[in-house]
């Protein structure tokens, strides 16, 4: 049965698709050739057309030249009008008598005209071209050719009529052929889908069996070991547990020996723990700030060179628009009285606001330009991402950098007062440093001094003066003679609690609200100036009244010792009256 469902399937599919393809052959060849005969028709009208615009340019400008384009273009209507033939040879029959009279009545009424106007008799030759002859030989012709197109439309429609219907009984031919071979194919799945439902059942029930019988022997020859197993344990047991009395005393020696091992091992991995905590925070603060020096610098490029461009075209501009103004005054000077359609323009474009607003958005534009390049010069110096290892470094130029990048938090705002800036430098020498490292220390100790300030400013009553940052440089010398640079940066925030003082460069320690710090800064802080440079930095603040961060850095390498020196919350007296 399987075998005739697949046979019936294929004779039908296969009588389906012969039957679709030749109506699709039949209706492909029968619309090709009508639309050919269509398009021919039009051109024919077209060639008619042009050889009469001929003869009648050649009649009118006396021109013989034309003559050459109507020779040229008779054949390719004959031509035309035979490819029109051939393919329509049927419905061309009915209005071939009316077409061939008007044409050869045409063609010869050219003919007469063309002689005429190669004997310079052009007006004789008009007036056959434009007789009412040769008009009602045209209307014919035209005639004559509109009854073929229509003839052809009205077969194509009829030809279109007759494919749709071929198409019709096909598709209902494919429909019943269709839902036959689901029928047939729905019956031989079903027969097939019930015996292999039957078979699985019995496969399955037979399996049962035979695992049931496998159990059985097994758990037979299980029990009998277990036996044996018995009596050879009980006898082990009382040997083991004479030998585990031994033991047992043995152990608790051990364990207090191990106990004290592992007390020591707690503590150790306490401070392996801290260091690992410090080390994770100074590599995710180092990735983050790698890949913000990057971006940075990156897009400090970017802008860099449009404004560039702007910048160095605008005395350009100004130059040229300073010529424009002064050609616009002369001209006023000299044709004071314009025509009314200048002037109404004139008044319209408000020419003399034009005058004196040009070149003061022209002022403005090259402050705006200037700005945006001081900025960009600050972000890359800021970012310094092309510089690598310690370099000489100026450190006033790290910090008006930092200050410019923290300008949109310095300025005032209609609801916030502006943060005043006081800078006290002293005149230092360049300084060996990692210049991205030493940023990032500036960055960290002036935003947490604008968090203070911002702090402060919600709490002040009234709140009139939103503080001050002080910025003060010196240079000092240490006992073996090594030159450093001291950076002291004040706020008069709220200050910082005493109980907190001994934490603040403590990783993960914060006292800010949950969501705005993160408790890293400082203690990345610390970290690149203690370990990263060898250098030191304290702090000292009262709460309500401010807190200060003192940094000290060794100007020269040479004499800075390769380990860690610990950070102190207060300078020591010498340092501090520096």
């Amino acid at each position: 049965m399987l075998t005739a469902a697949v046979a019936i399937s294929l004779i039908l599919v296969a009588m389906g698709s012969v039957n679709t393809f030749q109506i699709a052959q039949n209706f492909q060849r029968g619309i090709t050739r009508d639309f050919q005969v269509q398009r021919l028709s039009g051109e024919l009208l077209h060639l008619n057309e042009v050889i009469t615009m001929s003869a009648r340019m050649a009649a009118t400008t006396g021109d013989l030249s034309w003559r050459d384009r109507y020779d040229a273009y008779e054949p390719i209507l004959q031509t035309t009008l035979q490819q029109a033939k051939t393919l329509a040879p049927t419905t061309y029959d009915a209005y071939s008598a009316q077409i061939n009279q008007a044409d050869i009545a045409l063609a010869e009424m050219n003919r007469r005209a063309f002689a005429l106007v190669e004997a310079g008799e052009g007006q004789q030759a008009q007036s056959v071209l434009f007789s009412s002859a040769y008009k009602a030989q045209k209307e014919q012709y035209a005639s004559g050719m509109r009854q073929w197109a229509g003839s052809l439309n009205q077969r194509n429609q009829a030809n279109l009529s007759r494919y749709g219907t071929g198409l019709f009984w096909a598709g209902i031919y494919s429909a019943v052929s269709f839902w036959v071979l689901t029928a047939a194919w729905l019956s031989v799945l079903l027969m097939v889908s019930r015996y292999m439902t039957l078979r699985k059942i019995a496969e399955r029930r037979l399996q049962q069996a035979k695992r049931k019988l496998e159990e059985s022997h097994q758990a037979l020859q299980v029990s009998q070991a277990a036996l044996l197993q018995k009596a050879t344990t009980l006898e082990e047991i009382l040997v083991e547990l004479q030998v585990a009395e031994g033991e047992l005393e043995d152990s608790n020696q051990a364990l207090q020996v191990s106990k004290a091992a592992l007390e020591q091992k707690a503590a150790t991995l306490e401070e392996t723990l801290e260091e690992l905590q410090q080390t994770q925070v100074q590599m995710v603060q180092s990735e983050k700030m790698s890949s913000l020096g990057q971006l940075v610098a990156g897009v400090a490029h970017e802008i860099n060179n449009p404004v560039n461009f702007i910048y160095a075209n605008l005395e350009p501009i100004r130059e040229y628009v300073s010529d424009l103004l002064g050609i616009v005054s002369s001209y006023e000077r000299f044709y004071p009285d314009p025509p009314a359609e200048l002037v109404e323009a004139i008044e319209t474009a408000d020419l003399a606001f034009i005058q004196n607003d040009l070149p003061k958005i022209l002022n403005s534009m090259e402050i705006g330009a200037e700005r945006i390049r001081q900025i960009v010069l600050s972000l890359r110096n800021f970012s310094r991402s092309d510089e690598q290892g310690l370099k000489p470094v100026d450190v006033y130029e790290g910090i008006e950098s930092t200050l410019v990048i923290l300008h949109h938090r310095l300025k005032g705002t209609p609801e916030l007062p502006m943060i005043r800036i006081v800078r006290d430098y002293a005149s230092l020498p360049l300084v060996e440093c990692v210049p991205g490292q030493l940023n990032q220390v500036f960055m960290n100790i002036l935003s947490n001094a604008i968090d203070a300030l911002d702090e402060a400013y919600e709490q002040r009553e009234p709140q009139a003066d939103r503080g001050e940052i002080a910025l003060r440089t010196a240079t000092f010398t240490d006992e073996v003679g090594a030159e450093w640079v001291e950076v002291r940066i004040a706020d008069t925030g709220v200050g910082i609690a005493a109980e907190n003082q001994d934490r603040v460069f403590d990783a993960f320690f914060t006292t800010k609200p949950v969501g705005k710090g993160t408790g890293i800064g400082l203690s990345i802080s610390h970290t690149m100036v203690t370990q990263k440079h060898g250098g030191k930095i304290f702090c000292s603040s009262t709460l309500g009244r401010g807190a200060e961060f003192v940094v000290h850095l060794p100007v020269s390498r040479a004499h800075v010792p390769d380990v860690e020196d610990q950070y102190l919350l207060q300078p020591p007296m010498a340092i501090a009256t520096q």
